[in-house]
């Protein structure tokens, strides 16, 4: 539970009176996104389940709020000199606008990896982007020595006071809207939002239970929290929450006020990006369906409870929610790609498509392969790429095909 009641609040980094002097300090000049209950996900999850639209931001995300209210803290002579930042996504798009607004000369570091996409749009805020070094911490290095040389306010992406009470002003709008949530479940990066959110409900909702969520290919916070070994790399969808070591401070307030943390799988945050398309008609990178990824994967954790989701950004590749979509799709089997092993003679593909006809599945693709297959000379096999109504029909329609006397396979995804 998120109470300070029995622990004095100095010993952490922030306290809720910090959090309710950000909410003042950064009032209309953030978007106060609608906190609404979802019907269908309660009725699918078991949960009465509220979500927060942090994806409504001017850029997208939460992220905004800790930047603006590190912002506002700086005197005039820091603001002449400017502030930098590394990041490779939603931090330097907020930090950055911001920046702008307020007339404060901004650089941002990031890898070199970044998406162009990214740094097209951090630039387009207005921000100075320098690319350095194949990897996070060697940007986060290369940002500090810029800071030094120039004379720059360095403004941390989440190990910050005012940049963690910033994010807090998320939970305060929240329970404010919807007081009767019992469960918060905040996914983890480095740890701002959840820490902020956290020290937050202590006050306002000492009761509520804190959940952290965290992508399994990055259980950075969790493993310091129970003293593991950190592992934590490869290619994830929840790219925001993507960080190998967990901030100092946050560590200590998810420590006291978060009760667990769940992991969940690559399969889940894809489930949960498609469902709030199809269901919310919103988007969310992978970050910020890790609440409802964890609700989809650990149903007995959350089953009966009031919870409150926070969809903290909405930035994702085009063509990569495309994929995430047509994914879906097969995994619910409205699409297919089936392997048909047939004889090498007229009429054998005619054969094939009457009965996709008989069984009213469209077919989407055609595809013959003579050459490179383990087949005898005069064998083949042909994939055919159909829609249809859902697995039941897709059933239906592979035993159609082998009743026919066709040998027929399911090309699976990973």
């Amino acid at each position: 539970m998120a109470s300070l009641a029995t622990d004095p609040a100095q010993s952490l980094a922030i306290t809720p009176e910090d959090v309710r002097r950000a909410a003042e300090a950064i009032g209309s000049q953030v978007v106060r996104t609608p906190t609404l209950e979802s019907r269908t996900l309660s009725e699918l999850t078991g949960a009465r389940v509220f979500l927060k639209f942090e994806n409504l931001q001017f850029t997208a995300a939460y992220k905004e709020r800790g930047a603006l209210n590190r912002l506002l803290s700086l005197t005039a002579e820091e603001r002449k000199r400017g502030v930098i930042a590394m990041s490779a996504g939603n931090h330097a798009q907020g930090l950055a606008y911001h920046a702008r607004r307020l007339g404060i000369p901004a650089t941002i570091v990031m890898p070199q990896f970044t998406p162009l996409i990214k740094v097209q749009q951090t630039e387009g805020h207005g921000a100075d982007v320098a690319l350095h070094g194949e990897k996070l911490e060697e940007a986060t290095a290369h940002a500090h020595e810029i800071a030094e040389k120039r004379g720059l306010v360095f403004v941390h992406p989440f190990d910050d006071p005012l940049v963690m009470a910033g994010q807090g002003t998320v939970a305060l709008e929240m329970f404010a809207d919807a007081p009767d949530i019992d469960t918060l479940v905040v996914p983890i990066g480095g740890g701002g939002l959840i820490s902020g959110c956290a020290v937050a409900a202590s006050e306002v909702a000492p009761n509520c239970d804190i959940v952290g969520v965290q992508a399994e290919l990055y259980p950075s916070m969790k493993s310091a929290i129970e003293g593991q070994p950190i592992i934590a790399d490869g290619d994830t969808l929840a790219e925001g929450i993507a960080v190998r070591t967990p901030g100092r401070l946050t560590l200590e307030v998810v420590r006291r006020l978060v009760s667990d943390i769940r992991l969940v799988s690559e399969r889940d945050l894809e489930r949960a990006v498609s469902m709030l398309l199809a269901i919310e008609k919103t988007v969310v990178e992978g970050a910020g369906a890790a609440g409802l990824a964890a609700l989809l994967a650990h149903p007995h954790r959350f089953r009966g409870r009031t919870v409150g989701l926070i969809l903290c950004g909405g930035n994702i590749d085009t063509r990569l929610l495309a994929n995430v979509l047509l994914r879906d799709l097969v995994r619910s089997g409205r699409l297919a790609r089936l392997k048909i092993r047939l004889k090498d003679r007229p009429g054998q593909l005619f054969g094939v498509a009457r009965v996709f006809d008989q069984q009213q599945v469209n077919i989407l693709e055609v595809s013959h392969q003579r050459i490179f297959t383990n087949l005898p000379a005069k064998g083949l096999v042909t994939e055919i790429e159909c829609e249809t109504r859902g697995a039941d029909h897709l059933d239906r329609l592979i035993e159609a095909l082998r009743a026919a006397g066709y040998d027929v396979s399911r090309v699976e995804l990973a």
